[in-house]
């Protein structure tokens, strides 16, 4: 990492007494979470004593094992507290997103504060408005850019079991197992050291996989024999659920994750998307293989954004509508 912005950051890190808030994106991922929760475990080892985690809503209950997890305040649910988080923090951590938006409601909050904002993340293009910014796309993670600015400052030795179980869970979930953005050795490196501190990855592995509701696996066959639509001659497939299809299978925050990628799995699809309502919006999940980029789809078409091959965004059609125009865009090549 760059030396002058460890050594910016070590000054930061010298004052203890300072109001810090680490806050994540809007539907937060195992990377957000797992990288903020590790954050956390670290700033209250080296003596931070007033300081926050702040999420916009809910994420999935397969990441509430994580140690440190009851610190979360999550806005939708305790909006008072989040906001006041947020207001008297002095030191802000942006934690796996590079652009106020991202935050959702918060934004205008994040945007107003007089705060330190540090940005670490991993997703390119980074906006305007972070006063450190730690930046690297080829990152397979935020996590790890959080543990290579530990080791930077010299802390490694802080990492504790919890702390490392953060971060390993985060780079298991925004690496699909190591399935995807995972081909630099420095990944694998990381993982190595963590690793060594105890902690158990097949478990890790069961807790964050292996813990579906019957009502999610039911789901899962419903979008998988029912939804799942393949675009003839465009190598693309999609699914969309209506919120009346959810309530049917009694959703629960984070029953949808991952199954964008069964219909990516399907051989000579090469884009993938799903579309899940919401009651102001329609959320938009791509995945790719190879050189179809839904990062630029996703910010050109859907008020989004994200990396090469995974990304998001918002339509704010109905659904039959939202599958109509994505049908549209497919094939006139907007994806290519």
């Amino acid at each position: 990492m760059d030396p002058l912005l460890i050594s910016r950051l070590r000054n930061i890190f010298d004052d203890v007494h300072q109001s810090v808030c680490i806050v994540v994106h809007t539907n937060p991922d195992g990377d957000a979470i797992g990288s903020a929760l590790a954050l956390y475990g670290l700033m209250k080892k080296i003596g931070f004593e007033d300081l926050q985690v702040v999420a916009p809503n809910s994420y999935a209950a397969f990441l509430h094992w994580m140690p440190y997890n009851e610190q979360v305040i999550i806005a939708k649910k305790s909006e008072q507290a989040a906001n006041e988080a947020i207001k008297k923090a002095q030191l802000l951590f942006c934690l796996d997103f590079n652009g106020f938006s991202r935050t959702d409601q918060l934004a205008k909050h994040l945007k107003k504060s007089n705060a330190f904002k540090v940005m670490v993340d991993h997703h390119p293009s980074p906006e305007a408005g972070f006063d450190l910014v730690f930046s690297d796309p080829s990152a397979s993670s935020t996590a790890e850019l959080v543990y290579e600015a530990i080791e930077s400052l010299g802390l490694k030795d802080l990492i504790d079991q919890s702390i490392a179980e953060c971060l390993y869970a985060a780079i298991v979930t925004d690496t699909g197992s190591f399935s995807f953005s995972c081909n630099n050795p420095r990944t694998y490196d990381i993982v190595a050291e963590l690793m060594r501190l105890g902690i158990d990855g097949a478990a890790i592995q069961r807790l964050i996989y292996s813990t579906y509701s019957l009502d999610r696996m039911r789901l899962l066959g419903y979008c998988l024999s029912e939804k799942l639509k393949v675009i003839d001659g465009h190598q693309a497939a999609y699914i969309g659920l209506t919120k009346q299809e959810l309530a049917g299978f009694n959703h629960k925050e984070g029953d949808t994750e991952g199954i964008v990628n069964y219909a990516l799995s399907l051989k000579g699809v090469n884009l993938a998307a799903m579309f899940i309502e919401n009651d102001d919006h329609i959320k938009a999940s791509f995945r790719s293989a190879g050189e179809v980029n839904v990062n630029l789809f996703a910010r050109l078409h859907y008020e989004g954004g994200g990396h090469q091959n995974a990304a998001g965004g918002k339509v704010y059609f109905g659904m039959e509508e939202a599958l109509m125009h994505f049908e549209a865009l497919v094939k006139k090549g907007a994806h290519k």
